[in-house]
């Protein structure tokens, strides 16, 4: 057995010398993530709009930015692959940015949602392609975790993205009317609560015992309550009930944002604002899907507040990152931004 990753790394993106013609070789593939929390703020938004009579333009709205948020990204990352390919490499092969790979899968099967009702032949076959990518990446990370001696200090919450992203491939199916997708919806939801639970425990049992994250990794901490809110959303799509294992993980999903949100609050103080803020952004509309749910199944003063709650304070962090973001790129700081 290799012990080529016996040797612990640096924590964080791997820097690449500037060589030759370059372009984007900063750009970080995690990124990808800002695709995902504009997604996930749409179709939240489309949620409350059949409970509660919220604006359509909402959701449709946040739903083109977050189609507009790809087209750039893989522009971007796909001028990155082709001047700096070394750069895209020692991405994929570092212990924790190559985790984030998978976001860009991600995105794929979640924009789907948003495109379903304006083109569903493009949906579904952005869907396919996620699908297929998505299981490939995560056997592909799986058997490297099994294959090489690992390093205690690189379990971070990054690490939940390749397996536990399984979860996110039945999300979008019942817009899709894709035949025969039950046993995938299955394998999504068996695969990615299965490594959920020892993925969770290594990650936290690092955060108790070794040193705290680095500053720029912290907004990453709130990835750990996307297994109990995805989880949630795909159980329910699977199964089609709101039932004792469903409300367990809404009860989850609750108290790690308790434990985790007074964390962040110090985020601003602690360290400037990078692109890897974006972090936050699904795993927060996640949740508030989750509990836009949640009540619908479950109607009642408490289940409504708390999902109007979650609803307007993901829609205030994530608009505020997309204006951020976007106030960076028109200054030219994208390079900073990403470091």
């Amino acid at each position: 057995m290799s012990n080529a990753s016996s040797k612990p790394t640096p924590i964080g993106l791997p820097t690449i010398p500037r060589i030759g013609w370059r372009r984007f070789d900063y750009l970080p593939v995690g990124l990808f993530a800002s695709v995902m929390g504009l997604t996930g703020l749409s179709f939240a938004w489309r949620l409350a709009e059949a409970r509660y009579g919220a604006p359509a333009v909402l959701a449709d709205a946040i739903g083109w930015a977050a189609v507009a948020a790809f087209v750039a990204m893989t522009l971007g990352y796909a001028v990155k692959l082709v001047t700096a390919p070394d750069a895209v490499l020692a991405e994929f092969r570092h212990p924790i940015a190559g985790n984030l790979f998978g976001t860009l899968l991600i995105s794929l099967l979640l924009l789907p949602i948003v495109l379903a009702p304006i083109h569903l032949r493009l949906a579904q076959g952005m869907w396919i392609l996620g699908a297929v990518g998505m299981l490939v990446f995560a056997w592909a990370i799986v058997t490297r975790w099994l294959s090489e001696r690992q390093v205690a200090a690189h379990a971070t919450p990054a690490w939940i993205v390749p397996a536990v992203g399984l979860l996110d491939l039945p999300l979008a199916l019942p817009s899709l009317g894709l035949p025969h997708t039950h046993g995938v919806m299955v394998l999504g939801l068996s695969v990615g609560l299965f490594f959920a639970v020892p993925l969770f425990t290594m990650i936290v049992s690092r955060l108790l015992f070794d040193a705290p994250l680095p500053s720029a990794l912290q907004p990453t901490l709130l990835i750990l309550v996307a297994p109990f809110a995805v989880g949630f959303s795909t159980y329910v799509t699977t199964t089609g009930t709101v039932d004792l294992f469903a409300e367990a993980l809404y009860a989850l999903m609750l108290f790690m944002l308790a434990v985790l949100m007074p964390r962040l609050r110090h985020l601003p103080r602690s360290c400037p604002f990078r692109v890897s803020w974006w972090a936050v952004s699904f795993p927060l509309a996640a949740s508030a899907t989750t509990a836009l749910r949640f009540a619908a199944a479950e109607p009642g003063l408490a289940t409504d507040a708390v999902a109007v709650m979650l609803l307007a304070g993901s829609s205030i962090v994530i608009l505020g990152l997309l204006a951020r973001t976007l106030l960076g790129l028109a200054k030219g700081e994208l390079r900073t931004l990403s470091s």
